[in-house]
């Protein structure tokens, strides 16, 4: 089976790369943490492919990167991540993603199901493929250089060639400042990423790239029992399908629906295999609502739960923030969030090394408030950049922009929403003769799932391998997701509710409390310990971040009155600024501006 790992890879064919072994060697340890249990590279005349391991099916056996030899020569080379769930027969789905290759050449993409990112070298007509899952679980990022191309799970990986820089110009600060996610930016320059459902062609012509899987349109002709008796077949057999490891298993668990759900179906099956009970894990920190309803509904599930404690002292803690930073590798204002994440799979390292979780069911299912706001819906913007679903200003309080106001002016980044808001309009298919209320929830759906589960999905991925875990997500197996994307939302809302389809489907795991969003922190102490670390930042006349901020309005974020709940936005400017210094201070990032 596939397993959470890292990737690296070079290919020039202008010469010789078997002589620059220790190059590959050096690309392939910045994967470390994605793959703490084995390490494996290959060079051939003109490609060298990298891989750190983290062993989740096959301990013992499927060692990268694997090689397709005939008669002693070889063939084809290949070195991936993620976990695939379709093939079956041989002893590892290393060896049936080379057998699907070889049979089927650049179409064998579409023959893979699950979450992967991978690249195949062929030999023989001295071509690499660079592929990605539909949905874009499994990151993969690429950098065209003289004579070829280098490639890696994270730009961390590319950087480490003495031809991979970390530049970030204009574009790239507008992509993190923007609140938006344009599929294959990376946010540094010369970089892309290669889109979800994307396959990349590199040979001696260039760099070709061709999408083998869209979120497309097609008309719904399932009655309401039909369409209900369907989805609840896809979701139990993507959660069956999940299940598959050899490694401890646990499941996240908020005690909301789409945890709930996933939870439920993966305890359901362990129980008939004579496993051992599901463990369950929340995180909880001082004044969330999430732990009564996670510890409820495992007593109801019979799960083996653990909630993991947290508090303002340890997600201000500027250690874990620079590694949860480092891991990201660029930053938000949303660093609480970040750091709160990567310190819960710190504590499921010590137990497991898969999760699964509930991530893409929002997205999917309408689980989101703004679904239901009709202000937002139709607000011509992504309406969950429309207050209050982005942030609240802070009355009377700091200004939330706290850039350098030529800086600010340059970045126009009204204009950049709007130009991705126009972009990503122009790729969402539609049926003949809809009505226009269902026009424009198909629209939303196919929003959220290419521009805002592609962050969430990355976050998660970037906090669980920096720790060693590795993160299931069922309800983005395409199967699914064709399907429900595809269902008018008069049956998304059937009951009222939000996400009716999914409660209708699997009413046993249906908890009777609304959405509550992942839990942050609401001590004022944690807000006066970044305070107290953007002082250190401003009165440091060295930092790296000093020459993009209006020095007077971060000072006021210094001093200012702590805003009540709800209204975040000098928060959020808060981890910005402490952020991109950070980032600046600990990465090798050049700013060209």
């Amino acid at each position: 089976m596939l397993r959470e790992c890292g990737i690296v890879g070079w290919v020039d064919f202008d010469h010789d790369v078997r002589a620059h072994r220790p190059t590959l060697r050096a690309m392939t340890a910045t994967m470390a943490l994605r793959g703490p249990d084995g390490e494996g590279v290959w060079l051939g005349r003109h490609a060298g492919l990298g891989h750190r391991r983290l062993s989740v099916l096959d301990p013992g056996t499927g060692a990268q990167p694997m090689l397709a030899v005939r008669d002693g020569r070889v063939l084809a080379a290949v070195t991936y991540s993620g976990f695939v769930h379709s093939p079956a027969g041989p002893r590892t789905d290393t060896e049936e993603v080379l057998r699907a290759y070889l049979r089927w050449g650049e179409d064998f993409a579409g023959h893979l199901e699950g979450m992967f990112a991978l690249a195949v070298w062929d030999e023989r007509r001295e071509c690499l493929l660079l592929v990605r899952d539909r949905l874009g679980v499994k990151p993969l990022y690429y950098q065209p250089v003289p004579g070829g191309v280098l490639f890696a799970s994270e730009p961390k990986g590319i950087a480490a060639h003495p031809l991979g820089r970390l530049r970030v110009g204009l574009d790239g600060l507008r992509e993190l400042l923007a609140s938006v996610r344009t599929p294959g930016h990376a946010v540094y320059a010369d970089l892309r990423e290669v889109r979800p459902g994307e396959l990349v062609r590199v040979d001696r012509d260039g760099v070709c790239a061709r999408r083998y899987w869209r979120l497309g349109a097609a008309e719904h002709t399932d009655g309401p029992k039909s369409t209900v008796d369907n989805v609840r077949d896809l979701v139990e057999q993507a959660v069956r399908a999940n299940l598959r490891t050899a490694v401890p298993l646990c499941a996240l668990l908020s005690g909301g629906l789409d945890s709930t759900v996933v939870a439920g179906l993966a305890a359901r099956e362990l129980e008939r295999a004579g496993a051992d009970p599901l463990r369950t894990v929340a995180v909880e920190v001082p004044g969330s609502a999430d732990g009564p309803p996670a510890r409820a509904a495992a007593a109801a599930l019979g799960t083996r739960h653990e909630t993991v404690l947290l508090d303002a002292a340890a997600i201000a803690d500027p250690l874990p923030r620079a590694e949860a930073l480092a891991a990201l590798e660029f930053p938000t204002g949303l660093g609480d969030f970040h750091t709160s994440l990567y310190l819960l799979f710190r504590d499921i390292a010590g137990h497991s090394t898969v999760a699964l979780s509930g991530e893409g069911a929002d997205e999917l299912f309408g689980g989101y408030p703004w679904c239901h706001d009709e202000r937002a819906r139709d607000a011509g913007t992504f309406p969950w950049l429309v207050p209050p679903y982005l942030v609240r200003a802070d009355p009377g309080g700091p200004p939330a922009d706290v850039l350098d106001p030529g800086l600010s002016a340059v970045l126009d980044l009204v204009e950049y929403r709007d130009a991705a808001y126009r972009d990503a309009l122009s790729e969402v298919d539609h049926v003949d003769d809809e009505p226009a209320a269902e026009r424009r929830m198909r629209e939303v759906r196919h929003l959220q799932l290419t521009r805002l589960l592609p962050i969430l999905l990355d976050r998660t991925d970037r906090m669980s391998a920096a720790c060693g875990v590795e993160v299931r997500v069922p309800f983005c197996d395409h199967r699914l997701v064709e399907y429900a994307h595809n269902v008018p939302w008069s049956l998304h809302t059937a009951d009222g509710r939000e996400k009716s389809l999914l409660r209708a489907a699997l009413p046993r795991f249906a908890p009777r409390r609304r959405k509550s969003p992942y839990p942050t922190v609401s001590d004022p102490a944690y807000e006066l310990a970044l305070r107290a670390q953007l002082m250190h930042v401003l009165e440091d006349s060295a930092s790296p971040v000093l020459p993009l901020l209006d020095r007077a309005r971060a000072w006021h974020l210094v001093v200012a009155p702590i805003a009540p709940p709800g209204h975040d936005a000098g928060r959020r400017a808060l981890e910005l600024v402490l952020g991109l210094d950070l980032w600046l201070r600990r990465l090798p990032v050049t700013l060209t501006l």
